[in-house]
C-alpha cells in the first residue's frame, strides 16, 4: 500500500489565499494529506499547543514564503509562520520552503500593498535569509508551487524513516483531519471571493492622496527635468511620470542614502524622490540597526502604478470590427 505522507503547510494567510490553494491540491493530487491551521485566531496559546501536535504528527513541514512576516507571537516575539518554521525543525520534522521572487512579490505588492512587509521588515529579511539557508526553492506561479511540491513528495516517499499514514488505530483521528481539511478549502473559497472584491475596489478608487489620478498623472507628465551628465552623456529629458513608472521596481524596493548605494540612486534619493514624495507616492521608511535611511513607494504609490497598468492595458486592447 502506497505510504501517505500528511503534509503540514504554513504561510502568512490573506496574501497567500492562490498559494496555499495550489498547494493544498498539489498535496492532494500526489495522493498525500495536506494540513494547516489558518482557521485558528493568532494568539491563542490552547491552539499554539494544538498546533505544535499537527505538526508532530505531520511528516513533512512545508513553508510558502511570501511578502508578509505577519502577526507577532508576544512569547517569542516570532511572527506565528516563523514560530512554527522553528518548531517543525526543532522537532526534526523534513522542512522544505518555497519562497517567492522579487519579480512576483513586486507584482503583488502593485494589485494590494499590504502583500509587502513593511512594519517588521528587517524581522521579515532575517527569517527569509534563515529560510534561504535551508531547502527551499523560488516561485513566480502556482505551477511552480505544483511542481515544487510534488518533485518533493516524490524523494520523500522514499524515505523509509517517515511513518506516514494510514495505521488501523488511527482512521478515527483520520477522518477528524480530513473534516477539518474540508472545512479548510471551504474557508479559502470564500476569502478567495472577498479578496477579489478587495481588489476590485482598490482598482476602481480613483482619488489618491485627496487628489484625483488623472491630475496626478497629468502634473507628473508636465514636469521635465533632465538626468545629470555623468548618468547620461546626451542629458536626455524625461518627465517625472515616465522616470516613476520605469524605475516602479528600484523604489518598490527601495533606494538608501548608504554610502554603498549606487551614485545613480543617490541622485535619485536627494535630487528627484523628493517631488515625488510631495504627491504621496514615495516616502521614508524606518530601518532599524544602521545609520542610512530609506524611501520607498507608498500605499498610494502602488495604487497609481496599478491605475496606470490599468490605463495602459485598457488602450493596448485591439479594437473589433
Amino acid at each position: 500500500m502506497k505510504k501517505k505522507l500528511q503534509v503540514f503547510i504554513s504561510s502568512t494567510y490573506i496574501d497567500m489565499i492562490e498559494e496555499r490553494q495550489a498547494a493544498v491540491t498539489a498535496v492532494l493530487n500526489a495522493g498525500h494529506i495536506p494540513a494547516g491551521m489558518e482557521l485558528f485566531k493568532s494568539g491563542d496559546q490552547s491552539q499554539k499547543e494544538t498546533i505544535k501536535r499537527w505538526i508532530d504528527e505531520s511528516d513533512v513541514y512545508m513553508l510558502i514564503l511570501g511578502g508578509r512576516y505577519g502577526s507577532i507571537d508576544p512569547k517569542s516575539g516570532k511572527s506565528y509562520t516563523h514560530w512554527e518554521y522553528d518548531y517543525a525543525g526543532e522537532q526534526g520534522k523534513r522542512r522544505f520552503a518555497i519562497v517567492i521572487t522579487e519579480e512576483k512579490l513586486v507584482d503583488k505588492a502593485k494589485e494590494n500593498p499590504e502583500y509587502m512587509e513593511r512594519e517588521h521588515y528587517a524581522k521579515y529579511q532575517d527569517f527569509k535569509r534563515e529560510v534561504l539557508g535551508n531547502m527551499s526553492k523560488f516561485y513566480e506561479d502556482t505551477k511552480d508551487i505544483k511542481l515544487v511540491v510534488m518533485e518533493s513528495l516524490k524523494d520523500y516517499e522514499a524515505d523509509d524513516s517517515l511513518a506516514g499514514w494510514v495505521k488501523s488505530d488511527s482512521v478515527q483521528s483520520m477522518e477528524t483531519l480530513l473534516l477539518e481539511n474540508t472545512e479548510l478549502l471551504r474557508e479559502n473559497a470564500r476569502l478567495v471571493r472577498e479578496n477579489d472584491k478587495l481588489n476590485l475596489k482598490l482598482t476602481q478608487k480613483s482619488d489618491i492622496n485627496g487628489l484625483q489620478y488623472a491630475d496626478i498623472k497629468s502634473t507628473l507628465n508636465n514636469i521635465i527635468f533632465k538626468l545629470p551628465k555623468e548618468f547620461d552623456d546626451e542629458e536626455a529629458e524625461i518627465s517625472l511620470l515616465h522616470f516613476f513608472v520605469a524605475e516602479s521596481d528600484s523604489l518598490s524596493v527601495g533606494i538608501t542614502n548608504s554610502t554603498r548605494t549606487d551614485d545613480f540612486y543617490i541622485h535619485v534619493y536627494y535630487n528627484i524622490a523628493p517631488k515625488l514624495m510631495q504627491f504621496g507616492l514615495l516616502e521614508k521608511v524606518k530601518v532599524t540597526g544602521v545609520q542610512f535611511e530609506k524611501i520607498q513607494t507608498t500605499k498610494e504609490g502602488f495604487r497609481f502604478l496599478a491605475q496606470y497598468e490599468i490605463e495602459k492595458g485598457a488602450k493596448a486592447k485591439p479594437v473589433k470590427d
